[in-house]
């Protein structure tokens, strides 16, 4: 079968993270969070383990104590300095305060998101000295998390990875019941989105980012 390169390039540059067009009154039926996390599941994972899983919170109580511990680790983040200065003309500099009143508006409201779903891999980083096997913790569940965010922005839905929570993942792992021994990686709140469309967000150049063959190296001539 051939992809639409069209379709998939405007699919992967425009999956924005949604916060202040969330539609908060718009229930999310649940078949659609389910197909979404069918295809999450075909994500590449490490050595094939697919030690994942993800916890879908839809029960109002358990939300608001989500949103509180939210809304707690966005103010000890402040707390620390967030966000860092930026050098004077780095481009990022005019659209930080756009990206800090929109995390703010996420938290006052994130208890009224129609779904929150929580991104888990079981082992923990912290307690797993081999560089490797840190990197194929993560590795197995960010693919499969943010090939969610993708099905959901094709059927409509928003979505924006946050980890604010995770300054009391033990408190949010009590409350949900999830085993010590599994790591939370993400919090995605979804919902419709409204609006029409998206359109590509403000980056740095790739050929900025980008080294050939050594640190620093140019692209082959």
């Amino acid at each position: 079968m051939t992809i639409d390169q069209a379709a998939a390039d405007k699919l992967l540059t425009t999956t924005r993270s949604v916060r202040k067009r969330l539609d908060l009154g718009k229930p999310v039926p649940p078949s659609l969070i389910e197909e979404c996390l069918e295809i999450a599941l075909q994500a590449p994972t490490a050595t094939n383990a697919q030690n994942w899983a993800f916890v879908v919170v839809t029960d109002p109580d358990k939300k608001r104590i989500i949103a509180e511990h939210y809304r707690d680790g966005w103010a000890t983040l402040r707390a620390m300095g967030y966000p860092p200065p930026l050098a004077e003309g780095d481009p990022r500099e005019d659209v930080m305060p756009k990206v800090i009143e929109s995390a703010e508006y996420l938290g006052s409201v994130l208890d009224q998101v129609p779904v929150l779903v929580i991104a888990c891999v079981q082992g923990r980083v912290v307690e797993t000295p081999i560089l490797v096997a840190q990197a194929s913790t993560y590795g197995s569940i960010a693919p499969a998390a943010w090939s969610f965010m993708l099905a959901a922005r094709a059927r409509g839905l928003g979505s924006s990875w946050t980890t604010l929570h995770l300054f009391h993942e033990k408190e949010v792992g009590e409350l949900l019941g999830i085993p010590d021994d599994w790591m939370q990686v993400a919090l995605l709140p979804v919902a419709f989105y409204t609006g029409d469309d998206f359109r590509p967000g403000h980056r740095l150049p790739a050929a900025e980012l980008t080294h050939w063959n050594a640190w620093g190296g140019g692209a082959p001539t």
